[in-house]
């Protein structure tokens, strides 16, 4: 084969390219074990727990640690609902609109995000305790948030809320705005163009945006303790078992607890799959 510059250049691209590929393996490897460490810590929980099934039996059916699961997913329902009926009007709003205003918006949303879970919790103490800003008038109505269920769902509501909006907002910049002004044009409001129109087509963003808030409010410990200690939710269990009774019992309360989380994201994602089909028909 002639030695010409072309073939030269094609020597020099195919060294550069496998050079390429090795280095995409090498990351690939190291994102690899990152991503095994959690699955082995994970592993070395199950093993143990299952080497000793009526000890983790006796935990798992123990009344506070039902209560406190049932507790937690619970708060984290109301967070959700709240958010739903608060955080869908919001996000819409930020994705129709261009005003110098959204930054703004948009940069207080995702605050929860990038502070820490003890400065957030803070926060919603300050604004909620009995003494608060907030939670001094309606203590005089009777609604306490200290060591309460509603404290609870306050501090998982504040950090769960930018996975809600941020998820369902880019869902409705997705959706046409051609299609609300023919809508409006055939007689409709533009209330009736959001349900007919906009809703349906993003129902999928609004799963998911659920489904994140809801993971989120769940997992949450130091926010939730600043204001209410009592009742414990789940995370908090943990912890106290685990300063109490060690890594055994703490582990076998974790370990009910990734069960029944996986259980349910199960049912999640099915249901995700399913409206992925529906948004398609739509």
């Amino acid at each position: 084969m002639n030695d010409t510059p072309r073939t030269r250049r094609w020597i020099e691209i195919r060294g550069s390219v496998g050079q390429l590929d090795w280095c995409l393996i090498g990351f690939s490897l190291i994102g690899g074990m990152l991503v095994l460490l959690p699955l082995l810590a994970l592993l070395n929980i199950t093993i143990g727990q299952l080497a000793d099934i009526p000890f983790l039996i006796s935990i798992a059916t123990q009344k506070q640690v039902i209560d406190s699961i049932l507790l937690t997913f619970g708060a984290g329902l109301v967070a959700v609902a709240i958010l739903i009926i608060f955080g869908t009007p919001l996000s819409y709003v930020l994705a129709r609109t261009q005003s110098r205003f959204n930054q703004v918006v948009e940069s207080l949303i995702d605050l929860p995000l990038v502070l820490p879970h003890t400065v957030a919790g803070l926060m919603v103490y300050i604004l909620f305790m009995q003494r608060g800003l907030i939670g001094a008038p309606l203590k005089e109505m009777g609604i306490v948030f200290e060591d309460a269920f509603l404290g609870i769902v306050v501090a998982m509501l504040f950090v769960a809320m930018p996975f809600y909006v941020n998820t369902v907002r880019e869902g409705f910049q997705k959706v046409p705005v051609h299609l609300e002004n023919v809508a409006r044009t055939l007689g409709a409001t533009r209330f009736q163009a959001f349900c007919l129109i906009v809703l349906p087509s993003s129902i999928r963003h609004i799963f998911n945006g659920c489904i994140l808030a809801w993971g989120r409010a769940i997992s949450e410990f130091a926010a939730v303790i600043m204001i209410a200690y009592y009742p414990m939710i789940i995370s908090t269990l943990i912890y106290y078992r685990f300063t109490t009774g060690g890594i055994k019992e703490s582990s076998a309360v974790a370990f009910v607890m990734i069960v029944a989380c996986f259980a349910v994201f199960l049912i999640l994602r099915s249901v995700t799959r399913y409206l992925g089909r529906y948004d398609d028909r739509v």
